[in-house]
């Protein structure tokens, strides 16, 4: 595969005393690790495949015309190695079309359900600002839990305001996402009172209604409760608004 690019260093995982991954410390997959994943897991037939659809959109890349080479090989991808690497592949052929904001908007909306949960996999590693930031919001307004689950990743994470970021979280524990997909979950609800309150708010609901308030909601009720930043210091996502 001929295209490689830098890419930001993965994140440290942390584990509870039970051995499960803390929220939002799970580690996120780089693009070395999709490229690696797919050349020791795809059949010789897929791997050729898709080293050729890389080289198509290193050759070719951002957009032509009413559709681009590569954003077929985009719609091929599920059928070409198969949908347990569909998304790794479609992340790879975005990097080498060295597809911009405007590029992945015209594929999340104009693609399948599999294609934007792709684009959302890519937004980390491809938008450096949050001018992609409409694509994870009308992620976060569906109902769809596999959409859901990519789009409170890292890119939410960085560029998301404190508002929505913890409307996203909530979405997660209305829809049965569990909270291990919301990145940087631990340094973002860190003694954030107000999403405590919506957290206790939530439960107090489902208890009223005669429902159980899930596991999910204890843990990050949990993480609002520790320390918080030292006074002065800038939170790095955004203004409250």
């Amino acid at each position: 595969m001929t295209h490689p690019r830098a890419t930001p260093p993965a994140r440290t995982e942390s584990t509870t005393h039970t051995g499960r991954p803390r929220p939002g410390t799970a580690r996120t997959p780089s693009l070395t690790d999709f490229r690696d994943h797919l050349t020791t897991q795809l059949e010789p037939a897929a791997r050729a495949w898709l080293e050729h659809a890389l080289d198509e959109a290193t050759a070719h890349p951002g957009l032509h015309g009413p559709i681009s080479a590569w954003e077929l090989r985009l719609a091929e991808a599920g059928r070409r190695c198969g949908a347990a690497h569909a998304d790794a592949a479609r992340v790879l052929i975005l990097d080498a079309a060295r597809a911009d904001t405007d590029a992945l908007t015209r594929v999340y909306f104009q693609g399948t359900a599999d294609e934007r949960r792709a684009v959302l996999h890519a937004l980390p590693h491809l938008v450096s600002g949050p001018g992609a930031l409409p694509l994870v919001e009308d992620a976060l307004r569906t109902n769809d839990t596999r959409l859901l689950g990519v789009a409170v990743g890292p890119y939410a994470a960085r560029h998301l305001a404190p508002h929505d970021w913890r409307h996203a979280v909530l979405k997660c524990l209305f829809t049965g996402v569990p909270v291990d997909h919301v990145a940087d979950l631990d340094e973002r609800s860190r003694g954030d009172g107000e999403l405590a309150r919506m957290l206790a708010d939530y439960a107090a609901e489902r208890t009223a209604a005669g429902r159980p308030v899930p596991e999910d909601l204890h843990r990050v009720l949990d993480l609002t409760e520790s320390v918080p930043p030292a006074p002065g210091t800038d939170h790095p996502h955004g203004k409250e608004s």
